[in-house]
């Protein structure tokens, strides 16, 4: 008889595959962009979905915003926005936020 195995969960084995595979770096980016939509939600609900993590390049989050009012919100908050991005599971303690206006629908290459 064989014994039986305790049941894992997805989001448990996820960075174990994501390692095998070679793709942990993919995976750090998704749950930082959906830790900043969370953020953007949560700290200044009237920007929700008019923001979008676009890179993470120490010491700056590189964030869009899809209009210049957004953008003045975000820069306006960012210590704020960067203290909590610092304080998440994924996130990371940076110094400086960019915002790039960009309309939705606009690709985005980091340089």
């Amino acid at each position: 008889m064989t014994a039986k195995r305790q049941p894992t969960r997805v989001g448990d084995m996820l960075p174990r595959i994501a390692a095998e595979i070679g793709i942990e770096e993919e995976l750090r980016l998704a749950r930082r962009m959906m830790a900043w939509q969370r953020l953007v939600e949560e700290l200044l609900p009237a920007a929700r979905g008019a923001s979008k993590l676009l890179a993470v390049q120490p010491p700056a989050l590189i964030v869009s915003a899809t209009d210049s009012l957004v953008a003045q919100e975000l820069l306006l908050r960012q210590a704020e926005l960067l203290a909590a991005f610092g304080d998440m599971a994924d996130g990371a303690h940076l110094l400086e936020l960019r915002v790039v206006i960009r309309p939705p629908g606009r690709a985005f290459s980091p340089r």
